[in-house]
């Protein structure tokens, strides 16, 4: 098995996106990308963490590739957004690429690339940022598969 990891705003509608993907076999929300002794959400929440709210996948690479998930995570979120998803504002909702090897950073730098050039956004500047990845903090139960437990439509709309 595979992994990557996004962050697209708020992780419970990026994790529901994901686990309708045929391959992935697990999608978890969880925080990456700061200060590695504040991993609650209650502190990730504040914006002072660096942390981003993420989504790591792990998905089985004969079934479905990485280029695949990284058209599912531009498909559901606004990429030109600095800091805000919806009416999720803060650094913890940036749009974030965390790659886990040289070849995820290629095909990640290339997809965005791809996307600039295809004018989707016209003149916006795509302001992703495409990172190593660090440690993977698994956020609170009650966040994991939150849209299917609570019945709930996705927070994101597909953009």
């Amino acid at each position: 098995m595979a992994l990557a990891t996004f962050g697209a705003g708020c992780f419970w509608g990026v994790e529901y996106f994901f686990r309708q993907v045929p391959g992935v076999i697990n999608a978890t929300s969880g925080y990456m990308g700061g200060d590695n002794n504040a991993t609650t959400y209650k502190e990730v929440k504040t914006g002072t963490t660096g942390h981003a709210e993420v989504v790591q996948v792990e998905y089985d690479e004969s079934q479905v590739s990485y280029d695949d998930l990284l058209e599912v995570f531009w498909k559901n979120h606004n990429p030109t957004s600095l800091n805000k998803q919806g009416a999720d504002m803060g650094t913890q909702y940036r749009s974030v690429v965390f790659f886990h090897d040289k070849t995820q950073k290629a095909q990640a730098e290339a997809s965005k690339l791809a996307l600039m050039r295809s004018g989707k956004w016209g003149q916006r500047q795509i302001v992703t940022e495409i990172v190593p990845a660090q440690q993977f903090h698994r956020a609170e139960e009650y966040h994991q598969d939150y849209i299917q437990k609570n019945d709930l439509p996705s927070c994101h709309i597909e953009y």
